[in-house]
């Protein structure tokens, strides 16, 4: 008996290491709540984001991700209990006589790779989803899914 295929995340034949913006997810191992807690809610207190531990160490290396890889920048983030939203753009400058950067999947390899590492376990699952922004009303409702993603967080946990 084989082993079974995995499913592709990526697009076939789509060159990840061009310019343009992506919104990519990447979620715990077992999809353990190891990263924050969202805490607030009801009329007067929108749900904010307390991270753990973890989730400062997470946060650090996201902020670092634009000084690892000059040609991405990170334009929003969430850190969810279980998941991490970026919201990604790279922008080469071979133009400028400067050097093509790496591919998406290398960035959040490395990402994942040093969290990993500094968590001393298994932080994440294996792989990552992404989705490749078309245009500037595909580029807003990512951001906007990204910044609303606490709200939605409270109110499918409601009574959990």
């Amino acid at each position: 008996m084989g082993l079974k295929e995995r499913n592709r995340n990526r697009l076939k034949g789509y060159d990840y290491g061009q310019n343009g913006a992506y919104f990519v997810t990447v979620c715990t191992h077992n999809r353990q709540q190891l990263l924050s807690r969202i805490v607030g809610e009801g009329l007067c207190a929108l749900p904010q984001v307390q991270s753990t531990p973890v989730g400062q160490m997470v946060e650090q290396a996201i902020l670092h991700i634009d000084h690892a890889h000059p040609s991405c920048s990170v334009a929003c983030y969430v850190i969810m209990p279980d998941h991490i939203h970026l919201l990604l753009q790279l922008q080469s400058n071979e133009k400028m006589g400067g050097h093509r950067g790496p591919p998406l999947q290398t960035i959040i390899g490395n990402f994942k790779s040093y969290t990993t590492h500094c968590f001393h376990g298994k932080l994440w699952q294996r792989s990552f989803y992404d989705h490749v922004i078309r245009n500037e009303q595909d580029y807003q409702e990512a951001y906007t899914y990204i910044q609303h993603n606490p709200t939605r967080w409270v109110d499918q946990h409601k009574g959990a």
